[in-house]
């Protein structure tokens, strides 16, 4: 019988959207092929064809979906991706499951012929923030200072909106572009954040903090000052905080901390389960991309959750090497 991703979300709640079928509408948008596959029944899995000058692959990205204590079912699942990724003539297969770092996964793993990939794929660290708790106890398990920023945002009277529309969409591009030049990061271009909202829709959100000041040009008016924006992605019982950006006024302002209370508050009343703040550095790495923003995001005092790493099945050694030489070198770049 053919799985829903409704069925699919009630057999696999850990699931979030990087195997829904909002992600793939996504990755068609962007020019890829997306493969769903649900194993005769007794699993999901969204996957997409990357073809890349070092190597077409196939990527797995939250997935697959399976119950990873049937050895039998995990075997065969990942004969079914083989054979999928020979006939798309792939170089190997990444795959990110959604599955704690610990000894036993790590070595299911290795059992299965994987290899610790030389890029992540997607947020392998993360903050994890239960918000089937009431507001009074997210506010008591966040940092004093982190509780003390809320609480200043609302006394300096910092307002946070949210918009879908394709203006705000391109207005935090062109912020984010401008944070990516100051924090030396890569941003998401602008195909990719129009696709995002093509293909998740209402529940593709952009939060935008301000603060109202006198507009010099029109006397007696008063205009809106960005702070710092957020875009927040939704899917069965997760929403992620996916993507930031922020004006020089977010080093003096907690335009950040209101902008992410206001979001918490939002997806509780919507039902959404968990907030996953969506990338911290590794425990003990300084020189990471997401240094910067661990101290911040940790703050709220969601749970630490270290996800098994991404993984490669090599299909064809010779072109992989090649692969794996490239990414080396750029995650020294990127400081990933």
């Amino acid at each position: 019988m053919k799985m829903t991703w409704k069925k699919a979300l009630k057999q696999w709640p850990e699931a979030n959207f990087l195997q829904s079928p909002e992600w793939g509408k996504v990755n068609e948008l962007m020019g890829h092929k997306v493969i769903f596959e649900d194993f005769g029944g007794t699993g999901w899995c969204l996957m997409i064809i990357k073809d890349a000058k070092r190597g077409r692959y196939l990527e797995i990205p939250g997935g697959p979906l399976i119950d990873w204590t049937d050895l039998n079912t995990v075997r065969q699942a990942f004969e079914i991706i083989r054979s999928l990724a020979k006939k798309e003539k792939c170089v190997f297969v990444r795959v990110r499951p959604q599955l704690e770092a610990v000894k036993k996964n790590l070595g299911l793993m290795a059992d299965l012929g994987l290899k610790k990939a030389p890029m992540h794929l997607h947020a392998e660290h993360t903050v994890m923030i239960d918000l089937e708790k009431n507001e009074e106890e997210l506010l008591k398990n966040m940092r004093r200072q982190t509780r003390y920023e809320v609480r200043r945002a609302d006394k300096l009277n910092i307002l946070v909106e949210t918009s879908n529309d394709e203006a705000i969409f391109q207005e935090f591009h062109q912020v984010q572009s401008e944070t990516a030049a100051r924090q030396n990061f890569v941003p998401p271009n602008l195909k990719m954040l129009q696709a995002e909202r093509a293909g998740f829709g209402k529940n593709a959100t952009i939060y935008r903090a301000y603060i109202e000041v006198e507009d010099e040009l029109n006397p007696g008016k008063t205009k809106k000052d960005p702070i710092a924006y957020g875009l927040i992605l939704a899917a069965g019982d997760e929403a992620e905080y996916f993507e930031a950006a922020s004006t020089s006024l977010n080093y003096k302002l907690p335009g950040a901390y209101a902008l992410l209370w206001r979001a918490m508050r939002d997806l509780k009343k919507r039902g959404i389960k968990r907030f996953n703040l969506w990338g911290i550095a590794p425990k003990g790495v300084k020189n990471h991309r997401y240094a910067g923003v661990t101290t911040f995001k940790t703050g709220f005092g969601g749970e630490v959750v270290e996800f098994v790493p991404a993984e490669d099945l090599i299909l064809r050694k010779g072109r992989y090497l090649i692969n794996w030489l490239i990414e080396s070198i750029r995650r020294k770049k990127r400081h990933l």
